[in-house]
């Protein structure tokens, strides 16, 4: 009777093992590479993913889950904290200034077709019309708002002092001002709400989309500078994963540029050079 209890329970051990085994390595290793976890914010990115490259991704057998976040950083502290996998609604300059502040770990996957940012009409509907003390809302978060003053310079209404970054351009980098124009940084959230405060505006395109205030109403475009291309953004420990390969393969796959070549009409998206 011991002899078949040792057994008995030896063939329980063995089962038990088994069932460890399935349940915390197995599961976890088909959810790693079968899930995506998108974390989405607001804005035509995420939902060129959704309708562009998520489809392309069921097709090679993976399951796209996104998670909306209200806020962009709160999607990059998921990305960083292994909470979610990818973001698509950030540019490397708004991620590589999330990164030294937060001590984060995030790095670009791939560049993605971008939203320029641009001058949009308030109370004035032409850039003719500027005059002095005019009053101009920016977006107020470092990588944004130097990327204003870049589109005012090219408008000729500022310029910036010799040497400077343009991609770390501040208010203290203001070279000339010939208009006095006065230029408020806020959140830049607030501003499609705020437009009757100003004579002009300064979007990112992912602040204009889901406002619904149309590219076409742009009164001058932005040079995109290569730091200001969106990128699929993952944490660097994910980048030689399979799921993180299939998602920059889908982005520069065939389908995908037929998608964005019937859904790119007035040349809303702008296509990263090499892309």
């Amino acid at each position: 009777m011991r002899f078949n209890k040792k057994y008995l329970y030896g063939g329980l051990a063995a089962v038990l093992v088994l069932a460890f085994v399935f349940t915390f390595i197995v599961k976890p290793h088909k959810s790693e590479t079968n899930t995506i976890r998108l974390a989405s914010s607001p804005g035509p990115y995420s939902d060129l993913f959704l309708n562009g490259v998520k489809p392309i991704l069921e097709k090679e057998g993976y399951h796209v889950q996104n998670q909306s976040f209200s806020d962009l950083s709160l999607a990059d502290v998921a990305i960083n904290n292994g909470e979610a996998d990818l973001n698509v609604d950030q540019h490397t300059a708004y991620m590589d200034n999330f990164n030294k502040e937060k001590h984060a770990h995030l790095t670009a996957l791939t560049k993605i077709p971008t939203v320029p940012t641009g001058i949009y009409p308030a109370k004035k509907k032409s850039l003719k019309d500027i005059s002095k003390g005019d009053k101009i809302a920016i977006p107020n978060d470092p990588s944004n708002m130097a990327r204003a003053y870049n589109v005012l310079v090219k408008a000729h209404l500022i310029t910036l002092k010799k040497g400077v970054n343009p991609i770390k351009a501040t208010s203290k980098d203001i070279a000339s001002n010939k208009d006095d124009l006065k230029i408020t940084a806020m959140q830049d959230v607030t501003i499609p709400r705020s437009r009757n405060d100003f004579d002009y505006v300064i979007l990112p395109g992912s602040t204009a989309y889901p406002a619904k205030i149309p590219t076409k109403s742009m009164l001058l475009a932005e040079d995109i500078k290569p730091d200001y291309y969106l990128v699929a953004a993952i944490n660097k420990k994910d980048k030689d994963k399979k799921w993180a390969k299939a998602v920059d393969k889908a982005y520069h796959s065939k389908e995908f540029k037929k998608y964005m070549d019937t859904h790119n009409k007035n040349s809303f998206w702008k296509i990263p050079k090499g892309e």
